[in-house]
């Protein structure tokens, strides 16, 4: 439950004050609570939907009261770790916008590199049969949509509260994608697909204490952790993947960074014929298992 916001800890003298230096006392006070000051910067920019080069543009102008009003009460609730994702309730993702709740993982943009890989690796022209396993917010699926509009996307969750937010997210962006509720692949085991792409849960239980406190508070954690040291999903996957992907069919997953060699070996048992190829993300980091 979200408190309310406690006005004596968090308020300023707030008449005639310019954008920097609103930018600079809320920067300062996040780093006084030992809190990553860059947030400030981002909740003024989604508050208003600007542009770093907008902010810029407004740094020596008044700041009006309203909006260092809502600042206050933003950085009130920062103070209790809930993600800024959450408190604005959406965040942009691969060039879109989508709503984010605490029954959703907040997009990452590691995730946006799955996209790009799952792009560049299958022709845009073509009508594949795409499955977005554990869709969430549905921005994988609804990114692959919007860049594919001749492929069709199913999105799928065990999660009813996750699948109406990427139902609405579909909706809102005019995206027609399919969105069914299913345990990983069980509700579609009868079909083919050309493409499976996922981020499915992969933190071991014993990673607990690594997650960021705002994660382990806020984010379902249905969403992120799983048994046997975090391959227990990607086990299952690799065997329900099995029944319903096309001979030529390709799988793109998003992995821990220590996960590469694990993940791959599970899917090279499972598919001894295709090439098993383990990415990096843009920090050199193993991210991604491309099966093809």
């Amino acid at each position: 439950m979200i408190k309310q916001p406690n006005w004596k800890r968090c308020k300023m003298a707030n008449s005639h004050k310019r954008y920097f230096e609103v930018l600079n006392w809320a920067s300062s006070f996040l780093d006084t609570h030992q809190k990553e000051p860059y947030i400030a910067e981002y909740l003024i920019l989604e508050r208003n939907f600007w542009t770093k080069t907008d902010l810029l543009g407004h740094y020596r102008q008044v700041m009006p009261i309203s909006e260092i009003t809502q600042l206050e009460a933003d950085l009130e609730l920062v103070l209790q770790d809930i993600p800024p994702q959450y408190i604005i309730g959406s965040c942009q993702f691969y060039g879109q916008r989508f709503k984010v709740t605490a029954d959703t993982l907040i997009p990452r943009p590691e995730t946006e590199e799955l996209v790009q890989l799952c792009l560049q690796g299958n022709e845009s022209s073509k009508a594949l049969k795409v499955i977005d396993v554990g869709t969430g917010t549905g921005a994988i699926a609804l990114s692959l949509k919007k860049q594919a509009p001749n492929w069709q996307v199913t999105a799928v969750d065990i999660s009813d509260k996750a699948l109406a937010v990427a139902e609405e997210n579909g909706e809102r962006l005019a995206l027609d994608c399919r969105f069914l509720k299913s345990d990983l692949l069980t509700a579609v085991i009868s079909e083919q697909f050309d493409v499976i792409i996922s981020n499915p849960p992969y933190i071991g239980p014993d990673e607990w204490q690594e997650m960021d406190v705002s994660v382990r508070t806020y984010e379902p954690k249905l969403a992120l952790f799983a048994e046997k040291e975090g391959l227990a999903l990607y086990m299952r996957l690799a065997k329900e993947a099995k029944t319903v992907i096309k001979p030529t069919g390709k799988i793109y997953l998003e992995i821990g960074y220590r996960q590469g060699e694990a993940v791959k070996q599970i899917f090279k048992e499972a598919f001894p014929t295709k090439k098993v190829v383990v990415h990096q993300d843009l920090t050199g980091h193993d991210r991604m298992i491309e099966v093809c």
